[in-house]
C-alpha cells in the first residue's frame, strides 16, 4: 500500500496530516474500505457513508482519551482501518478475526460494544458524567442514525441528557434524505457561527439582560426559534436542553471539522445534525444502498450478480410467502416489523398489502405492545422480529401480552448462531427466556416445510406462540402447495422419525437433520420434537420407558433450554433416566462460518456421535467393573 493511509496507524498519525490532505486521504479510505469489503463481504453502504465524519472525529478529538460511541456499530470500519487494524481488515466477520462491530477487548478505540441500536447516548452520558464525578476534562461522542433515533431509549437518553452537566455530543448521522438546499455555503457558515464561543455567549447574556423582561424574553426566544427553522429541521432537540447546530454536510471536511472544534469549546450537551449518503463514492451502493448493506464477497467492477443456479430459499423468504398466503386467507392479518422488511421478507408483503404492513421503526417494545392493542381489538398480528431483539420487549411481551393472554405470532428470525454477525446478533436465549412465561409456546420447525405449517399452527391458537428458525437455507424441502396449503400441524405434537436401540436423541429445530445422521452411526431413536413448550409429554414419556439415556439437541442456550425442560419433565414424572444435553454452552460464541462454529461446538453430525460414544461410555466402564 502507497499513499497517506499506509503511513495512519493510529488517530495520532492522522493529526499530524494538515487539513488539506484529508481530503486525498478519504479517497484512498474509501477506495480501502469499498475493496476490503469486496473480499471479505460485510457492511458496505453504511461505511461508505461515514468516512469523513470518521476522519473528522478523529482528527478534531483526543481519542481514546475522547471517547466515541458508534450507534449501530456497523459504520465503524472507516474507525477500525484508522485505529490500527488496517492490516486485519482481512479477517473481517471470521473465526478469529476482529470483528464487525465495535468490541472493547479489541481494541481501546472501542469505547462500548454496540450492535443493537439506540444504546450510544445513554453510554456515552454515563462516559461523560464519570469524567465530571473525577474532575477529567475529555469529550463524549455519541454518533447515533436516524433509524436508531426512532427508538425510545434514545429519547430517555436526550431527556436525562438536557438536564445533567456533562460534556456530551449527540452527532445525528441523518443517511435517509438527500442534501437538501439549505445544506451548503450558506448552511455551513450558520452551522459554525452557531458552535461558535461568541454565539453561545452572546446567547446568555441575552438570556440574563431579557429575564428581567419575562415578555422580550419570550418574544426573543421565538423570534430565535422561528429564525433557526429556516435553516434546521426542527428545534425539537433544544427542547431537551441541547444546543442544536446543523444540519450540515457530512462529506464536506471544510464544514465539519470547523464545526466539530468549534463544539469541542463549548460547555453542556451538544447536538450537530450532519448529512451523510449511504454508499458514498461508489456509484452502484449509492443507487441501492440496501442492496449493498451487507453483501457478501463480490467484484467492485462488477458489482452483486446473481447467482448461476437459484439458491434454496431461505427460512426469512418461506416465512414471507406464507405471511402473503395467510394474508390472503385472511383479512384480518397484519404484519409488524421493528425496522427489518428486507431482513425478515416481508418486501412482497409490504408490496401486496401496504394497507396492512406496518414498519414502527427500531421500536421493539413499542412493535409488541402495538400489537397487543391489535390483537385487543380482534386483528391477527404477526410480528417478524429476530430473536435477538426481542430480548429488548420482554417486559412488553409479559405484562401487555402474556399476562393478558392476547394471541400473536412471533415470528423469530436468526434463531441460534448467526454466523459472521457474531454473538451481539446470535438468538441463543429465545427458548430460555419464552419458555417460563406462560401462556406463551414456543415451536422448533425443523426444515422449510415446517415451519409454514407451524407458523399456520401458531397463527390458529388463541395465545402467543412464538416460531424459531434459523438465519439463511435449510434442507430444501419442498413447500406445500394446493388448498391444505395453510393447514397446520398438530399443536404440541412431535414425531418419530427414526426407531432404534438404547439411545434416543430428542431433537429440536434444524438440528434434526444431523442428528439422524450421527442416528445411523449410533443405531439410535430420532425424536422430531418440534416443541419447546408445550413438550410433547406423552411422546416424550413413551420413548422415556423404552430407552436407557436420552439426548436433547438444541441450537439454543442449553441452560433452561429445551433440554432443561425434558429434564423437567421427566423429574415430574419421577423417571430418573440420564439426560445428555448438547447445544450452546454458557459463553458468547464469536463470529465466524455458521457450520464451523457448529462442528467446533459439537453439534454437526459427527459431534453429536462423537458426544454420545464419549457419554456412553462410563457407563460402560462401571458395568464392566461391576461384572
Amino acid at each position: 500500500m502507497t499513499g497517506l493511509l499506509s503511513t495512519i496507524d493510529s488517530p495520532a498519525d492522522l493529526r499530524r496530516l494538515t487539513r488539506a490532505q484529508l481530503p486525498a486521504l478519504a479517497t484512498e479510505l474509501r477506495d480501502f474500505l469499498l475493496h476490503s469489503v469486496a473480499r471479505t463481504g460485510g457492511h458496505l453502504s453504511s461505511n461508505l457513508g461515514t468516512v469523513e465524519l470518521t476522519l473528522a472525529l478523529h482528527y478534531v478529538f483526543n481519542t481514546p482519551e475522547d471517547r466515541i460511541v458508534w450507534d449501530v456499530g456497523h459504520q465503524t470500519y472507516p474507525h477500525k482501518i484508522l485505529t490500527g487494524r488496517r492490516e486485519r481488515m482481512g479477517s473481517l466477520r471470521q473465526q478469529g478475526g476482529i470483528s464487525g462491530f465495535p468490541l472493547r477487548s479489541e481494541s481501546e478505540f472501542d469505547a462500548f460494544g454496540t450492535a443493537h441500536s439506540s444504546t450510544s447516548i445513554s453510554a456515552a452520558l454515563g462516559m461523560a458524567m464519570a469524567a465530571h464525578q473525577k474532575g477529567e476534562d475529555r469529550q463524549a461522542i455519541a454518533v447515533i442514525g436516524d433509524g436508531a433515533m426512532t427508538a425510545g431509549m434514545a429519547f430517555e437518553a436526550l431527556n436525562n441528557a438536557g438536564v445533567l452537566d456533562g460534556k456530551l455530543l449527540v452527532i445525528l448521522n441523518d443517511n435517509d434524505m438527500s442534501i437538501s438546499p439549505p445544506v451548503g455555503a450558506l448552511n455551513r457558515y450558520l452551522a459554525q457561527l452557531m458552535s461558535g464561543r461568541f454565539y453561545s455567549a452572546a446567547k446568555q447574556v441575552g438570556k440574563q439582560v431579557l429575564a428581567k423582561a419575562p415578555h422580550l424574553f419570550e418574544l426573543a426566544k421565538r423570534l430565535e426559534e422561528q429564525a433557526k427553522g429556516l435553516v434546521v429541521p426542527a428545534t425539537l432537540f433544544e427542547k431537551f436542553g441541547f444546543n442544536y447546530i446543523g444540519p450540515i454536510d457530512g462529506h464536506d471536511l471544510e464544514s465539519l471539522i470547523p464545526t466539530l472544534e468549534n463544539i469541542k469549546l463549548l460547555e453542556g450537551p451538544q447536538f450537530l445534525h450532519v448529512v451523510t449518503k449511504k454508499g458514498r463514492g461508489y456509484d452502484l451502493a449509492e443507487a441501492d444502498p440496501v442492496a449493498y448493506h451487507g453483501p457478501g464477497k463480490f467484484d467492485p467492477k462488477v458489482g452483486l450478480q446473481q447467482p448461476a443456479t437459484a439458491p434454496k430459499p431461505t427460512f426469512s423468504q418461506v416465512f414471507g410467502r406464507w405471511l402473503c398466503d395467510m394474508a390472503a386467507h385472511d383479512q384480518r392479518l397484519v404484519g409488524i416489523t421493528p425496522a427489518m422488511r428486507e431482513g425478515s421478507g416481508m418486501v412482497e408483503f409490504h408490496q401486496r398489502f401496504p394497507d396492512r404492513y406496518y414498519d414502527v421503526g427500531i421500536a421493539e417494545q413499542h412493535a409488541v405492545t402495538f400489537a397487543a392493542g391489535l390483537a385487543c381489538e380482534g386483528i391477527k398480528p404477526v410480528v417478524a422480529i429476530y430473536s435477538t431483539f426481542l430480548q429488548r420487549a420482554y417486559d412488553q411481551l409479559v405484562h401487555d401480552v402474556a399476562l393478558q393472554k392476547l394471541p400473536m405470532v412471533l415470528a423469530l428470525d436468526r434463531a441460534g448462531l448467526v454466523g459472521a454477525d457474531g454473538p451481539t446478533h446470535a438468538g441463543a436465549y429465545d427458548i430460555p427466556f419464552l419458555r417460563c412465561i406462560p401462556n406463551v409456546s414456543i415451536a422448533c420447525p425443523a426444515d422449510e416445510a415446517e415451519c409454514y405449517r407451524l407458523l399456520s399452527t401458531a397463527y390458529a391458537q388463541d395465545h402467543a406462540v412464538a416460531v424459531r428458525y434459523p438465519r439463511g437455507s435449510g434442507v430444501g424441502t419442498e413447500l406445500p402447495t394446493g388448498p391444505e396449503a395453510l393447514q397446520g400441524l398438530p399443536f404440541g405434537k412431535g414425531e418419530l422419525r427414526r426407531q432404534g436401540q438404547r439411545v434416543a436423541i430428542l431433537a429440536f429445530g434444524t438440528l434434526l437433520q444431523p442428528a439422524l445422521v450421527a442416528a445411523e452411526a449410533l443405531d439410535a431413536t430420532v425424536v422430531n420434537m418440534r416443541w419447546a413448550k408445550p413438550l410433547d409429554l406423552e411422546l416424550l414419556l413413551e420413548v422415556a420407558r423404552s430407552h436407557e439415556v436420552i439426548v436433547t439437541v438444541e441450537e439454543g442456550a442449553i441452560a433452561g433450554g429445551a433440554g432443561s425442560a425434558v429434564l423437567e419433565a421427566l423429574q415430574a414424572a419421577r423417571l430418573p433416566l440420564p439426560v445428555l444435553q448438547l447445544g450452546l454452552p454458557d459463553r458468547f460464541i464469536e463470529h465466524g462460518d455458521h457450520g464451523k462454529l457448529l462442528s467446533g461446538l459439537g453439534l454437526d453430525a459427527a459431534g453429536i456421535e462423537r458426544s454420545v460414544q464419549a457419554w456412553l461410555a462410563p457407563a460402560a466402564v462401571v458395568q464392566g467393573e461391576a461384572s
